[in-house]
C-alpha cells in the first residue's frame, strides 16, 4: 500500500472508489472453484472480453480485447457469459455501504464512485481512516476488495485510486500535487483519448510535463477547449463537483450478433428483447420518453442511428418496438447486419393518467408489461418471454463491455 501523507482538514477531499476486477471478482467469490484461475467475461468469438481477472491480465488478456485474441493468449481461462443483474445486485451492496459511511456520494459506474468528505475531519476523522473503514465494510458486506484514491479533486483521486491495485489506498495531498504529476503519461489522465493521445505522440508530448512546457493559449490554439482541459489537468486543475443524484439521460440496449444477416424477421425479434429490457428499466425509474433511436452496425464496421420523435411519452414496450421497428423498415440494409440496438431517450417523469384519458389497447399494453414485471422481479428475468423474443436467445451475445457503464442495467 502507498500513501502519500496525510490530508489537512481544511483542504478539498474527494475520494474515489474502485472496485477491483468488479465482473470477474464477483464470480470468483460466488464460485469459490474460480478463485486464483484466469476468469474472463464474454464467450462469443466474435465479441470482445467485458472485464478478466488479475490471473488473466497476467497473460496479456484486456478488457475490449477480442474473445479471439484472449483465448490465444490465455487458452486455459474460463470463459463466462456474465451476469449483469448479478453484478448489479452486488453494485447496490457497495453503494449502500459506501453511503452510509460517506455524506456525499456520486456513483459514477456500476463500480465506482465519489466522495466528497471535505470538511468531515472532526466527525469522521482522518480520510485515510475512512478509507480503511469503507474497505473493510465493503469486504465484510460482499467478500471484494476495493482500491480508493484521496486527492483534491475528483480527476486525481481517480487515478490515484488506480495507482496501487488491487486492494490499494493512495493519497495525493496539494502540495505534493506537482511532483506526482511530473512524469505522469498523459495516458492516466481520465478525459485524455487514444485520439488525442496520438496526436499528442505526433508532435513528442507524451507526459504531463511535456505538456507543461508550452502556455495554455499555445494549447488553446492548438487543441481548443481539448488544449484548454489538458492543461489545467496538467496543473492538477478540476472544480468539477460530487454530485449526489445524476438522472439517467437515455437507456438503451443493444446486441452483436453471432452471425452477419440481413433476416428483418431475426433483427426484429432482437428489437423486441431490446425493448422489452429498456421499457422495465424505464418503468422502474418511473419514466417515459419521447425518443426511439436505432442503432446499426454493419458488418463493415460502419454504423448508423435514426431516431423518431412519437406524439406522447412512452414506457410502454409495444410501443418502444413498434417505433424501432419502423425506423428498421425504412432502411435499405445495404449490407449484413453485425450489431442492432435501440434506446429511448428525451425523459418525461410519469404522471397519472386522467379517467378514461387512456386507449383501451394501451390500457392493455400497459397491464401486461406490469404483469411481466412483476414476474421477473420475483422468479429472474428470463422465467418469462414472448414468444417472438424467445426464438432470438442463441443468436447474439450480450455486449457487456457497452453496458458496463450504465448503472441501472438488466441481464
Amino acid at each position: 500500500m502507498m500513501t502519500i501523507p496525510t490530508m489537512q482538514p481544511s483542504e478539498r477531499i474527494i475520494l474515489h472508489l474502485d472496485m477491483d476486477a468488479f465482473f470477474t471478482s464477483v464470480e470468483q467469490v460466488d464460485n469459490p472453484e474460480l478463485r486464483g484461475k484466469p476468469v474472463v467475461i464474454g464467450q462469443s468469438l466474435r465479441g470482445v472480453a467485458s472485464a478478466a481477472s488479475y490471473e488473466a491480465r497476467r497473460y496479456g488478456v484486456r478488457s475490449a480485447m477480442p474473445i479471439v485474441q484472449a483465448r490465444k493468449l490465455c487458452p486455459h481461462a474460463v470463459f463466462l457469459p456474465g451476469r449483469m443483474s448479478r453484478y448489479r445486485e452486488v453494485s447496490e451492496q457497495v453503494m449502500d455501504v459506501m453511503r452510509g459511511l460517506c455524506p456525499v456520494v456520486e456513483q459514477a459506474s456500476v463500480d465506482e464512485a465519489y466522495a466528497d468528505v471535505s470538511g468531515t475531519y472532526r466527525v469522521l476523522g482522518p480520510p485515510e481512516d475512512l478509507a480503511r473503514r469503507l474497505k473493510a465494510a465493503i469486504l465484510d458486506r460482499t467478500g471484494l476488495t476495493c482500491s480508493v484514491g484521496i486527492a483534491p479533486n475528483k480527476f486525481l483521486a481517480k487515478i490515484a485510486s488506480d495507482w496501487n491495485k488491487p486492494d490499494g489506498l493512495t493519497v495525493i495531498r496539494p502540495s505534493d500535487v506537482p511532483a506526482f504529476l511530473h512524469d505522469l503519461p498523459l495516458g492516466k489522465i481520465p478525459g485524455v483519448g487514444p485520439r488525442m493521445l496520438e496526436k499528442l505522440a505526433h508532435i513528442g508530448v507524451r507526459n504531463v510535463s511535456d505538456v507543461l512546457a508550452h502556455p495554455r493559449d499555445h494549447w488553446e490554439r492548438s487543441l481548443g477547449r481539448h488544449g484548454a482541459f489538458l492543461h489545467d489537468r496538467a496543473l492538477g486543475l478540476d472544480d468539477s463537483p460530487v454530485v449526489p443524484h445524476s438522472d439517467a439521460k437515455s437507456c438503451s440496449a443493444e446486441n452483436t450478433l453471432d452471425r452477419d444477416t440481413l433476416d428483418r424477421a431475426l433483427l426484429e425479434r432482437w428489437l423486441l428483447t431490446q425493448a422489452e429490457r429498456v421499457g422495465r428499466e424505464l418503468r422502474s425509474m418511473d419514466k417515459k420518453g419521447l425518443t426511439v433511436t436505432l442503432k446499426i452496425k454493419f458488418h463493415d464496421f460502419t454504423a448508423i442511428t435514426r431516431s423518431k420523435t412519437l406524439l406522447r411519452p412512452t414506457d410502454i414496450t409495444a410501443e418502444i418496438h413498434q417505433a424501432a421497428r419502423r425506423l428498421l423498415a425504412s432502411e435499405k440494409l445495404p449490407r449484413p447486419v453485425r450489431l442492432i440496438g435501440l434506446g429511448v431517450s428525451n425523459f418525461r417523469a410519469v404522471q397519472a393518467a386522467l379517467p378514461l384519458a387512456e386507449d383501451p389497447g394501451r390500457g392493455r399494453d400497459r397491464l401486461l408489461d406490469q404483469a411481466m414485471d412483476r414476474i421477473r422481479d420475483k422468479f429472474g428475468s428470463k422465467i418469462i418471454l414472448r414468444a417472438d423474443a424467445a426464438s432470438s436467445g442463441a443468436e447474439a451475445v450480450e455486449d457487456l463491455l457497452s453496458r458496463k457503464n450504465r448503472i441501472s442495467d438488466d441481464e
